[in-house]
């Protein structure tokens, strides 16, 4: 169930967004968000990320986006600082929200007012779904092998054997359309978010 009061927060808009524990990668170079990172990453608070429907990444003068109505809060986990006006940042995906509006804000911020999810409950992946990890855990496996699990584009812990974990990381990887997308992040039972990704995947 969403939260029952609307919050409101700031929103970084993209092409392509992150799920909940997912691994997000940006370069900030737009003075609209450098002091926006810089305060989230000191205080540890998160922003929203929404998926654009129409519009630019860049800020356009005079452009409103467009954005689709479900996104994912974002937490800064690492954040260097390669010039004065240039951050790379590491982000992981919180829960998911559901957008009703969003508005202009200070600096060229868009402000969203969302309704919180709560986080996915385990579940267990059922026998005839479980291959759909398979790809996960022979990625997982090789880097350990290598030695480069600190270079995966995943977050620990590993949990292959968990539904909602399972679908986010491979929405995150395999080629998906954003409304393909939005089913799958706004569906909130992750046993159905899998059964999706299976579909999707043409795994019926």
């Amino acid at each position: 169930m969403a939260s029952d009061s609307p919050d409101r927060i700031p929103l970084f808009p993209l092409s392509r967004g992150v799920f909940p524990d997912g691994m997000l990668q940006l370069n900030i170079f737009e003075v609209r968000y450098l002091d926006l990172i810089r305060r989230c990453h000191r205080e540890g608070t998160p922003f929203g990320v929404a998926w654009l429907a129409e519009g630019r990444e860049v800020q356009v003068p005079g452009e409103i986006p467009r954005l689709h109505p479900w996104g994912c809060q974002v937490l800064v986990r690492e954040l260097e600082a390669l010039q004065p006006a240039l951050f790379q940042v590491r982000c992981q995906g919180t829960t998911r929200f559901a957008l009703d509006a969003h508005e202009a804000g200070p600096l060229g911020v868009w402000q969203g007012r969302v309704r919180h999810f709560p986080a996915d409950p385990e579940v267990p992946i059922p026998d005839d779904l479980k291959h759909l990890a398979d790809p996960l855990g022979r990625l997982i496996a090789d880097a350990s092998w290598r030695g480069t699990t600190d270079r995966l584009p995943l977050y620990q812990p590993f949990r292959l054997d968990d539904c909602g974990w399972v679908a986010n990381r491979l929405a995150e990887l395999i080629p998906l359309d954003a409304e393909d997308a939005q089913r799958l992040l706004g569906e909130g039972d992750p046993l159905a978010r899998l059964r999706l990704i299976a579909e999707m995947l043409g795994d019926r």
